[in-house]
């Protein structure tokens, strides 16, 4: 099989496919900022995502991502992308083959006792079929799709081209850093091998953590386009719903520390808590999936985490304005300080009442939607701000668990939870658990 790796004619199709989607929308923002016209944000975000949704790949999952990330851009846009759902075309069984072929061997059927031919599950990056190992154990095999390489590449120059066309129509926000982080960490997706190695250091990580299950990764059967793992069975999300608050807030309880564990332990964040990377056991404990976005940060970002926490709890403004230059904030403003206090006091509001509570009081269906508008409003009439790169997988993180348990409508102390993690917190200690760690997942 040819090179994978960036080809120059699967950037050009790409290209063409991005380039014909988002012509139209870039054309119709020239022509208002030339007539000296407001752009109406609801019909920009409907066309954006209209142009969108008939792509599939990666740019499909930085649209998801996007609309996760608080400020990166404005509410109407944020609504608009939450409705993208990837949902690449599967795979048929004889271009399967081929694909198993080029990862395994030709003979590669007889490495397993049965194989199923139709994929259980399709993403924006690959596929997942059902399988049995030799010993008789459920596998589950997520194989890449052809060309994603040069899809992502090329994905990247078309996501660079949004950012600039909106970057014209509301300057709120410096996307530069956004597009670094996600531009690493969709490269790092590509890399199953790095996946499976991510996979290990969870398992290290969350080894004494009953109410949460992580796959083991069979290496034999892993290439850098193919993953090879256990399979977890479990209920999506979505069915647990509508289960009594006991149960739901079981589940919230076990989400919690399957993210928070990691990183007020050993600095590690999942940075992709979208309903499908998780399901849910009959004892209401889960299953962690999908390693591929992963971030690790310096000991010193995640007490800058708890500094903000400290802050705010003291009203400590010196501490606060420490920790926004301990993430890599610049420039800053008492009116900028102002409004980040905004966001962070929304943030842990949370973890700052010692009581039962919901993790968001106000009735909206949106996690964070009436404070991130003001927010980005404030940020637009300040001049705006540029966030760092560390900070969007954790404010990701944050609000993608947001999202869920305000679905869940889980009733916790969630103070009591984060405190329960952050007691006794030590930096150089966490530095130490995060180095032995990646040296037991090899990474």
């Amino acid at each position: 099989m040819p090179d994978e790796a960036n080809r120059l004619g699967g950037r050009v199709r790409r290209y063409a496919q991005v380039s014909a989607a988002m012509g139209g929308l870039a054309a119709r923002i020239a022509g208002d900022r030339v007539m000296g016209r407001k752009g109406d944000d609801r019909r920009m975000a409907a066309d954006l995502t209209a142009a969108l949704g008939g792509l599939k790949g990666p740019l499909m999952k930085v649209a998801q991502i996007l609309s996760t990330i608080p400020d990166a851009l404005p509410a109407e846009y944020a609504m608009e992308l939450a409705q993208l759902q990837a949902d690449a075309p599967r795979m048929g069984w004889p271009f399967v083959k081929r694909r198993m072929a080029a990862e395994l061997g030709p003979e590669w059927q007889a490495r397993f006792q049965r194989f199923e031919h139709e994929a259980a599950a399709a993403a924006s990056l690959g596929q997942v079929h059902r399988a049995v190992a030799p010993d008789g154990r459920l596998l589950a095999c997520k194989l890449q799709y052809p060309d994603m390489a040069s899809v992502v590449e090329a994905d990247l120059q078309q996501l660079r081209l949004i950012f600039q066309i909106y970057r014209g129509y509301d300057r709120s926000i410096d996307t530069t850093d956004i597009h670094a982080e996600i531009a690493e960490r969709l490269r790092e997706e590509l890399d199953y091998l790095r996946e499976g190695r991510h996979m290990a250091l969870y398992r290290h990580m969350l080894r004494d953590e009953p109410g949460v299950h992580v796959p083991e990764v069979l290496p034999e059967l892993t290439t850098s386009r193919l993953l090879t793992m256990t399979w977890l069975d479990g209920e999506r999300m979505i069915n647990v719903l509508d289960a009594p608050l006991e149960a739901r807030n079981q589940v919230a309880h076990n989400m919690f520390r399957a993210w928070y564990v990691p990183f007020y332990y050993y600095g590690v964040i999942h940075g992709d808590p979208h309903l499908g990377n998780y399901t849910v056991r009959p004892d209401r404990s889960v299953n962690l999936l999908d390693f591929g976005s992963v971030r690790v940060f310096r000991p010193k970002f995640v007490k800058g985490v708890i500094d903000l926490y400290r802050a705010l709890e003291r009203n400590d403004r010196a501490l606060a304005v420490h920790a926004y230059e301990t993430w890599g904030f610049h420039n800053l403003t008492n009116p900028v300080i102002d409004t980040l206090n905004l966001w962070a006091a929304f943030i842990y509001a949370p973890l700052l009442e010692n009581r039962t509570r919901l993790i968001q009081d106000q009735p909206s269906g949106v996690y964070g939607r009436e404070v991130a508008e003001k927010v980005h409003a404030e940020l637009r009439r300040l001049g705006g701000v540029r966030p760092p790169r560390e900070f969007v997988l954790v404010d990701r993180a944050a609000i993608g668990l947001g999202s869920v348990f305000l679905r869940l409508k889980a009733e916790i102390n969630w103070h009591r939870l984060f405190h329960d993690l952050i007691e006794g917190f030590d930096s150089d200690a966490l530095e130490v658990r995060q180095a032995e760690a990646l040296r037991a997942a090899g990474l």
